[in-house]
């Protein structure tokens, strides 16, 4: 009987090491939860103010007040929903662990839009609120950035002049609407978030710039004026007419020459990734090939004065040639206010003193003036 006894008191020890074997290799308890951790439940209950979690029939956890989160996957919630949450604290007054959706729905939102960086991915964000430098954004109930200069070309906002004000009215026209972007830049440590509308833009017309070359010519119409050149449509495209590159004479702005709406012929002279560069006067003849046909350096002329600056006077002999009158060259007026003497209009005598004809400059001193 002895041996028997003995033999069943070994089973029974040998039965509780197997017991707690197998309860340390649990998964359940290979880690014991702390402040700080995620971790992943069952929804129990939820209230306006209070959803209650189960760990595992081992713990359980409530999630109230300022940390419930605002996004998508916290949103609706009902019993039987798992859940991720943050633990704030391991027990409160009543037994159970303090948890945060918000800290969870954080560390989640910024792990995905990091993962959308990486493969360039496109989403949707609304826009919050504007200020000159762009819109506040709201992607994945994260606040971000989008800047001006990566707006599209159809809510750039292309304002003659640059009035200040104009452009951050038409910012704020866009508040509350749906943008369709990438994330450009993402850092969670310093909570930078920036996306960019033109690359969703970029990369849509990329394919179309494959059929156009430098060299061609397209037919287009003026959609916009800015004070640094002229955009114009054509086909599904859009690209840029810089003021250098409208007309061979000097000009102020693209408004002395074009209008919004106008139809034009502009050469490609450059395309850079999907911005394309464009230009009318070289598919003019240049006037200062002949300029030596028509003037020579010392030769009396009759000049109307285009614009009056501190240095000098732009002056205009015919439409296509266009000269300069330093101060220098302007007699008793170098010693006084050129501006309270010469308006602008005023058609004056004077003499080409240079014409420089690859520089596209002719030089001019008032008639008076000797030598």
């Amino acid at each position: 009987m002895a041996n028997l006894k003995d033999s069943i008191d070994e089973l029974m020890e040998e039965k509780k090491k197997n017991n707690l074997k197998q309860l340390l290799t649990d998964p359940r308890f290979m880690k014991i939860p702390k402040k700080g951790d995620l971790i992943r439940g069952v929804v129990l209950s939820v209230s306006n103010s209070l959803v209650r979690i189960d760990f595992d029939g081992l713990k359980t956890g409530v999630v109230r007040g300022e940390e419930l989160f605002e996004a998508p996957e916290y949103l609706n919630l009902k019993a039987g929903d798992e859940v991720e949450a943050t633990i704030r604290e391991m027990e409160n007054e009543n037994g159970e662990m303090e948890l945060s959706f918000r800290e969870a729905g954080h560390r989640k939102a910024w792990d995905t839009i990091t993962g959308d960086l990486k493969v360039g991915k496109e989403v949707d964000v609304k826009i919050l609120a504007a200020n000159r430098g762009g819109l506040m954004i709201s992607l994945n109930s994260l606040p971000g950035f989008l800047p001006v200069s990566q707006l599209s070309p159809e809510h750039y906002p292309r304002v003659i002049g640059g009035d200040k004000g104009k452009i951050l009215e038409k910012l704020q026209s866009y508040i509350n609407q749906m943008f369709h972007v990438k994330v450009i830049d993402a850092d969670e440590k310093s909570e930078k978030l920036i996306v960019s509308e033109r690359a969703v833009w970029d990369d849509a017309k990329k394919s179309l710039l494959t059929s156009y070359k430098v060299g061609d010519v397209a037919d287009g119409v003026i959609s916009a004026l800015t004070n640094f050149g002229a955009f114009v449509k054509f086909d599904e495209v859009e690209g840029l007419i810089h003021i250098s590159e409208i007309a061979w004479q000097r000009i102020d702005h693209p408004k002395d020459i074009l209008k919004v709406g106008d139809k034009v012929k502009a050469q490609i002279i450059q395309i850079d990734g999907a911005k394309i560069f464009l230009s009318i006067k070289r598919l003019m003849d240049d006037p200062w090939k002949q300029v030596g046909d028509k003037y020579k350096v010392g030769q009396q002329v009759k000049g109307k004065v285009l614009k009056v600056n501190p240095f000098g006077l732009f002056v205009e002999l015919d439409p296509d040639i266009h000269g300069l009158a330093h101060v220098s060259s302007l007699g008793d007026m170098a010693n006084k206010d050129v501006g309270a003497t010469v308006k602008e209009g005023d058609t004056l005598d004077f003499e080409i003193i240079s014409i420089e004809p690859n520089d596209h400059r002719l030089g001019l001193k008032l008639a008076s003036e000797k030598k």
